[in-house]
């Protein structure tokens, strides 16, 4: 956790000295949330809500296909 916060204040310090430091660390965010928002549509799929009326069909769902041996 210390190492994480060491390296965003190193970032933060860093870009904060430069003369385009605030419109960097807003395009970083944008980008962020563009990834966010990507992946949370594409690759986060909402099929177990709809393809299964409660969490027992879910659950069943979930363990066979993780419990299938491939040929």
């Amino acid at each position: 956790m210390r190492l994480l916060l060491w390296v965003f204040h190193f970032y933060k310090d860093g870009f904060m000295h430069l003369s385009l430091g605030k419109t960097l660390w807003k395009i970083l965010f944008v980008k962020l949330l563009i990834m966010v928002v990507v992946f949370k549509l594409f690759f986060f799929s909402t099929t177990l809500n709809t393809r299964f009326s409660n969490d027992d069909e879910r659950s069943d769902f979930v363990l066979e296909n993780l419990t299938k041996e491939k040929k």
